[in-house]
């Protein structure tokens, strides 16, 4: 019953941006932290950003901080990515992911729950 359906992908010029939307449904969006990986073709899934549910703390991979930003929006059960200056190797299909713990949140092992995925393509 639980679903998470990522939207917001599609084709941008490096050095552009791109904001990507998960929405979640049949879970207590409130009780999950949720987090945002990525996996580009022949590449494994990496970790991309997170936020806890208690708290609010956030986390990036390095290779995002400060260009890449996570929030939500509890009201309409969505978490969403806001993707700056991206560079080509930033594209990769983007995957949702919901967890009910706090830390480790980089981790996939931590997720119970995954999206299908959205493709972002950078151009030059």
């Amino acid at each position: 019953q639980v679903q998470l359906v990522e939207s917001g992908g599609g084709l941008v010029e490096a050095g552009g941006s791109l904001t990507l939307s998960c929405a979640a449904s049949g879970l207590t969006f409130t009780r999950y932290s949720m987090g945002w990986f990525r996996q580009a073709p022949g590449k494994e899934r990496e970790f991309v950003a997170a936020t806890s549910w208690i708290g609010g703390a956030k986390y990036y991979a390095d290779s995002v901080k400060g260009r890449f930003s996570i929030s939500r929006d509890n009201a309409k059960n969505t978490v969403y990515l806001q993707m700056n200056s991206l560079k080509r190797e930033d594209a990769a299909v983007y995957y949702c992911a919901a967890s009910i713990y706090i830390s480790q949140l980089n981790s996939n092992d931590k997720y119970s729950n995954w999206g299908q995925g959205t493709q972002v393509t950078v151009s030059s």
